[in-house]
């Protein structure tokens, strides 16, 4: 009787001892888990973090205001903006874009109708250096290198002066690539300029036809 007694507490203790291994290889897994679903998520953070560093890096421009107040970042996406026309100037490049409001003004016929753009349209003269093609098979002037963006946007209450318009300057530095808010552009700067396209609403460019 006392051999089978001896068995037993053997084996109660065997299992205990084999339910304790488990248990802690069991804790061992779980964290061995967590560690790894720690790390992963760190090493996620830091990768966000250096995307985010990168954008804003690549949007230090929108950080720019003109000697007269106007915010580059009021003109945020335009790099996507439709086209209105395009123009060329000695050895310039210009294409005009416009925003969405405007675009839809020019679509519904101003100011060509009469009726001046509404507060909140923008337009956006971008303009390159250019250069004669060598690959073209006939003689083509393409872009160089970028140069400037001139802007204007219509708010009547802060632009009364100048027709409801406000109008800056940035340019832009190839080599360095980096914007500067152009130092003598002043609110007004174009207004002496677009004054002779007053009836039009101080728009040179119409939306052309494609």
């Amino acid at each position: 009787m006392s051999e089978l007694v001896t068995k037993s507490v053997a084996q109660e203790q065997r299992e205990q001892k084999i339910e304790t291994r488990t248990a802690v290889e069991r804790i061992a897994g779980f964290v061995m888990v967590a560690t790894a679903v720690a790390v992963l998520a760190v090493l996620a953070a830091a990768a966000l973090f250096a995307q985010g560093k990168d954008k804003d890096k690549n949007n230090d421009k929108y950080s720019l205001i003109s000697p007269s107040g106007i915010a580059f970042s009021d003109f945020r996406g335009y790099e996507d903006w439709a086209a209105a026309s395009s123009a060329r100037q000695d050895e310039i490049l210009k294409v005009i874009v416009a925003n969405p409001a405007m675009i839809k003004a020019y679509k519904a016929g101003i100011p060509g109708n009469g009726q001046p753009f509404p507060d909140g349209s923008m337009i956006v003269k971008l303009q390159w250096k250019q250069k004669k093609s060598t690959e073209a098979q006939f003689a083509v002037d393409v872009p160089d290198f970028f140069t400037q963006v001139f802007v204007m946007e219509k708010d009547s209450k802060r632009f009364p002066k100048t027709g409801g318009w406000g109008y800056a300057v940035f340019n832009y530095d190839a080599p360095s690539d980096k914007f500067t808010a152009d130092p003598k552009s002043l609110s007004d700067c174009g207004n002496a300029c677009h004054t002779a396209v007053k009836a039009k609403d101080y728009i040179f460019h119409p939306y052309e036809k494609r």
